[in-house]
């Protein structure tokens, strides 16, 4: 038996992905800011009530929300596809070059092939990628609605109001920068089970990664006894009670070592 070194996640992409996301999430933010300011200061003669419901009803300024959420949600929906499918293609790449120079350094020469089996799964990754890009701005508009209506009805500050908003965009952020870091781990992770099972590989050894702030204990515990676990089947976590694959549930950094047959 001989075992490999595994194949982790690809930092450059995972940190391309993010800036993307992130570089729209900004646009989205200075957007946003620009419209309250413009609706704020056009009630600044009234000092006293800043958005007076005579001048600017809490319908309309849930109105004017709901099209700039529409306005943002059309720009992730059309931007999504195009930013999936990069991302999801620069991970094959980069996972499928790391397996390649991973086989090489154990003596062994494969011609990597696109399957349909793995064309499906790439797919998938895009396909749920899309999804999640798409459910920024629905989510984030959510809470601003909230927020903007809230301060109308309160006749609260625009300072205040701009600081509750701040925070609100730090969800946004802090949002997408985990959909790029877990989907980086997820697609990675899931790409090299297919491939390497194409390959003939049945089992691996599950290696926990040590980088995350809150490791699993049941993910330590696996990779100090260097858990060894079915490609197909999975491996069973005591904690949540099902089969799971490294770096497949939610801020898993952990990572398995292909074990190969036939070596001695």
């Amino acid at each position: 038996m001989k075992t490999l070194h595994p194949v982790r996640p690809n930092s450059f992409v995972e940190t391309a992905y993010r800036a993307r996301l992130l570089s729209l999430v900004d646009r989205m933010n200075r957007s946003t800011h620009r419209w309250l300011r413009a609706a704020y200061r056009s009630n600044e003669p009234r000092v006293a009530a800043l958005l007076a419901q005579d001048e600017l009803p809490a319908t309309a300024v849930a109105a004017r929300v709901r099209r700039l959420a529409r306005y943002w949600q059309r720009k992730f929906d059309a931007l999504a596809p195009d930013l999936a499918r990069y991302f999801a293609t620069q991970v094959s790449k980069r996972s499928t070059a790391a397996l390649s120079t991973m086989l090489k350094r154990g003596g062994i020469a494969v011609k990597m092939r696109d399957t349909r089996a793995y064309q499906d799964v790439l797919k998938a990754a895009v396909e749920e990628n899309v999804s999640l890009i798409r459910s920024i701005p629905q989510q984030h508009f959510g809470r601003i609605e909230g927020m903007v209506l809230r301060s109308v009805q309160t006749g609260r500050d625009l300072h205040q109001l701009t600081e509750d908003l701040e925070d609100a965009f730090g969800v946004a952020r802090r949002r997408a920068e985990l959909i790029a870091r877990d989907q980086n781990n997820k697609a990675t992770a899931v790409l090299q089970r297919t491939r390497q099972a194409e390959l003939g590989v049945t089992e691996a050894i599950w290696v926990h990664s040590g980088g995350g702030a809150h490791p699993r204990p049941t993910h330590v515990k696996a990779g100090k006894e260097r858990v060894k676990f079915s490609l197909v089947d999975g491996w069973y976590d005591p904690a949540i009670q099902k089969r799971i694959w490294p770096g497949t549930e939610i801020n898993c950094r952990c990572v398995a070592r292909p074990v190969i047959s036939g070596f001695s």
